[in-house]
């Protein structure tokens, strides 16, 4: 029931035949496979561009996961508390 059969296909057919006109549906599929043509090189163009830059950023990662740059601890005191700034409630 949720494929087509060769019916279906036949009407599907004559009813895109009916709409766009024998004259016009070679030309939208021209039309249709420059477009993709189109698509499939931005596509392949893209990929190439972030290859050598994926490549580039994992040895730049892996060189400085190797060898960490040290670093010193400092020893920081707590600032003493100061008697002005709070007001202490006594009890009675």
């Amino acid at each position: 029931m949720g494929s087509l059969s060769p019916w279906h296909w036949a009407i599907l057919a004559v009813v895109v035949i009916l709409l766009f006109g024998a004259k016009k549906l070679p030309d939208a599929a021209r039309s249709l496979g420059k477009s993709m043509r189109i698509f499939k090189s931005e596509i392949r163009e893209m990929q190439s561009e972030n290859k050598p830059e994926a490549s580039a950023l994992g040895t730049q990662s892996d060189a400085s996961a190797a060898n960490p740059t040290p670093v010193q601890s400092q020893r920081v005191d707590a600032p003493a508390p100061s008697e002005q700034g709070h007001s202490e409630a006594r009890p009675a």
